[in-house]
């Protein structure tokens, strides 16, 4: 079971990139998905989330109204649109895969981790 993000880059501060997180090995189409990140020298913390079917997502406050969560359950794959970007948003994103449905904030939901992908976003 893998999950493979990519999609990160260099970006100007109010610039946009699009990460996407594909899965293989087995199917997620049941499972709430998310995205968290990790800058240097800080604790890896919650972005945004998805419940199985798309139809709910939550996001962290820091992101919300500039990054938009989605997935296409067909392409066994999982998208986050980031816009206006910030230099605080500089960071790995990671994607991730719960057991259950639903949506969920917290990283002990989540049993399966793609390798990251880095976003660094200049001034």
């Amino acid at each position: 079971v893998q999950l493979q993000a990519s999609g990160g880059g260099l970006v100007q501060s109010g610039g946009s990139l699009r990460l996407s997180c594909a899965a293989s090995g087995r199917r997620f189409s049941s499972n709430g998905m998310g995205w968290f990140r990790q800058a240097p020298g800080k604790e890896r913390e919650f972005v945004a989330a998805i419940n199985w079917s798309g139809g709910s997502t939550y996001y962290a406050d820091s992101v919300k109204g500039r990054f938009t969560i989605s997935r296409d359950n067909a392409k066994n794959t999982m998208y986050l649109q980031m816009n206006s970007l910030k230099p605080e948003d500089t960071a790995v994103y990671y994607c991730a895969a719960a057991n259950g449905g639903s949506y969920y904030s917290m990283l002990y939901a989540y049993n399966y981790w793609g390798q990251g992908t880095l976003v660094t976003v200049s001034s």
